[in-house]
């Protein structure tokens, strides 16, 4: 018989991967309505160059892409596991960009000191604007979905004010954006470079790999501590599961509610840090938006676990880096869009019918247990 584990990963990996192939078909039928060829177009989303440099720069635009989506996975997979909704990972990040790189811009100190005063910034006012809704939560009892989906109405006017008013640098004329003064040069981080040349590939032009990547990892490493191997993470599991058994066992359920989300929150202040640290070195007027709405579809194709939510990532990241090459193949890009939303309700379904055929086997194995049971008894 094969371990009651080893079959619920096989029956999640069977799942994801039928969800992906419907999505194909699905997108498939999209490219066909507009007049083109799906071969061809799955031939342009897995054209990555001709030349050494060209590969490079697509897989260096790939994971480049996949960091801030897996960092936004990882925030959304915190409230997830709880059952919290935190739908306003979208406005946490982008007022936690916005004030971490005003607030940067205004010291030069040493590289690593500069830089972790960044992080520590954007990770306080991540969770501090997510302690909002949790308080509003229990001593209220307003639904979080609600309270953050208003909130991130608020941060995102909030963060364009701010950028446009108090946190302006200064502006060349005729620049039609505006953005907070530029970052020192000690608090850029050192990109990631290196682990092409040792391959002995070319150096990756632009702002190459960002150095964030190491920070992600490191993150998803905590995160996978924390939740599966600490007392913490368990009373996260015990409370979303049923908050009066867990209060029932010594668990303050209001305490987690606040927990999770402010965690949740301080991981979110990370999302625009890449881009920050590793291209722009400003919070720009045009700076990169709906990361945290993607990040509920990473978390969720991910199944709320690290290692899930950076496959999700890649595949998202792989699909969005897709869309030039289909355009070049006069293809719409749209269809990008149609295969991730098709992907993320195929994983849905999925899920649900994963359960329910491991609870079902659970069942029958317990079934054949108690039946082995009686029959030793009767035997003896």
């Amino acid at each position: 018989m094969m371990p009651a584990g080893l079959q619920r990963a096989l029956l999640t990996v069977a799942g994801a991967v039928v969800a992906v192939l419907i999505a194909v078909a699905v997108s498939s039928v999209a490219i066909l309505a507009a007049g083109a060829s799906p071969v061809t177009a799955l031939q342009a989303m897995f054209d990555f160059g001709d030349t050494q440099i060209q590969v490079v720069n697509s897989v260096t635009t790939l994971l480049n892409r996949a960091v801030p989506l897996f960092v936004a996975g990882l925030a959304v997979a915190i409230g997830f596991r709880m059952n919290l909704f935190n739908i306003g990972v979208e406005g946490q990040y982008r007022i936690a960009a916005v004030v971490a790189a005003f607030v940067g811009s205004q010291f030069d100190l040493p590289g690593p000191v500069q830089i972790l005063l960044i992080i520590a910034v954007a990770m306080a006012v991540g969770g501090l604007y997510a302690l909002i809704p949790a308080v509003l939560k229990v001593t209220r009892g307003v639904n979080e979905v609600i309270a953050t989906i208003m909130l991130n109405y608020i941060a995102i006017n909030l963060a364009a004010f701010l950028v446009r008013g108090p946190f302006a640098g200064e502006r060349a004329e005729g620049q039609l954006t505006t953005s907070t003064p530029e970052l020192p040069e000690s608090a850029w981080f050192p990109n990631l470079n290196f682990l092409f040349e040792m391959f002995g590939l070319p150096a990756p032009r632009g702002g190459g790999l960002w150095g964030f990547l190491a920070v992600a990892v490191v993150a998803g490493l905590i995160i996978w501590l924390v939740l599966e191997r600490t007392r913490f993470g368990f009373e996260v599991k015990a409370t979303g599961l049923n908050a009066s058994a867990a209060l029932a066992s010594g668990i303050d359920p209001k305490r987690m509610v606040i927990s999770a989300m402010v965690l949740s929150g301080a991981v979110a202040g990370l999302i625009g840090l890449p881009e920050i640290l590793g291209r722009t070195h400003a919070y720009g007027s045009n700076f990169t938006a709906g990361l945290g709405f993607l990040g509920i579809a990473v978390a969720l194709l991910g199944r709320n676990r690290p290692g899930g939510i950076a496959v999700a990532a890649l595949l998202f990241a792989f699909l969005d880096r897709a869309g030039a090459p289909l355009q070049f193949a006069d293809i719409p890009p749209s269809v990008i869009t149609i295969i991730q939303g098709t992907i993320v309700l195929m994983v849905v379904i999925a899920n649900e019918v994963t359960i329910r055929m491991s609870m079902r086997n659970e069942e029958r194995r317990a079934a054949r247990q108690l039946a082995t049971t009686n029959q030793a008894g009767v035997a003896a």
